[in-house]
């Protein structure tokens, strides 16, 4: 009787086991699929997933039209910067040019006129010299002391023009100083200012002399 009620308990026993075994079998298999998958193999399996776009807001690159309107910016920062310097040194040149007497500035006002018919460098061109005057006495603007004198046995008047030179022989500047009535042997020593900024350096020539 023992024997026999043993079986249907063996029986009953085999289904349990089967079912482990199935799922011990298919925890195997997830097992093999994950580490295949995660291996450097990785395309042996299929993605799904669609390419993302770049982000363009890390790109440390520049659209043309952004580089134009700062090649843009630049001109113009360039262009103020020239102008302010321009005016500085015209500012400093008038603030020099105070300290001449009313006397100097007319006489200097009078040699322009006298100049305007001149042709070629004049008459008096032998009468005149140029030495260059320290800038620390000028505010660092470009001065020569223009000395004039008298070579006649009578009185005269002088007009001269002094022309500034950039680096091609160019003239960018010119200014006129002059002196009148002087006696026979009397010597003027007028100034002769550049208005333009210290760079770049320009260069002073003696253009035009006329004794009249």
């Amino acid at each position: 009787m023992s024997t026999r009620s043993g079986h249907p308990e063996r029986r009953a026993g085999r289904p349990r086991v089967r079912a482990v075994a199935l799922a011990v079998a298919a925890a195997v298999s997830i097992v093999a699929l994950v580490s295949c998958g995660s291996g450097d193999g990785g395309s042996s399996t299929t993605s799904t997933e669609r390419p993302t776009a770049p982000d363009t807001a890390s790109f440390s690159g520049n659209t043309p039209s952004a580089l134009e309107s700062k090649a843009a910016s630049a001109v113009a920062s360039a262009r103020a910067s020239a102008s302010a310097r321009e005016a500085s040194a015209s500012a400093a040149a008038s603030s020099f040019e105070a300290s001449v007497s009313a006397e100097v500035e007319r006489a200097n006002k009078a040699a322009k006129g006298a100049l305007k018919d001149v042709k070629g460098q004049g008459n008096a061109l032998s009468d005149v010299a140029m030495t260059g005057k320290a800038r620390a006495s000028t505010d660092g603007l470009l001065a020569v002391v223009v000395s004039i004198t008298n070579k006649t046995d009578h009185k005269a008047s002088y007009a001269v023009q002094v022309d500034f030179l950039d680096s091609t022989g160019k003239a960018v500047e010119t200014r006129y100083v002059g002196a009148e009535n002087l006696a026979p042997g009397e010597r003027a020593q007028p100034i002769a200012i550049s208005r333009k900024p210290p760079k770049p350096v320009l260069t002073p020539k003696l253009a035009k002399a006329q004794r009249y």
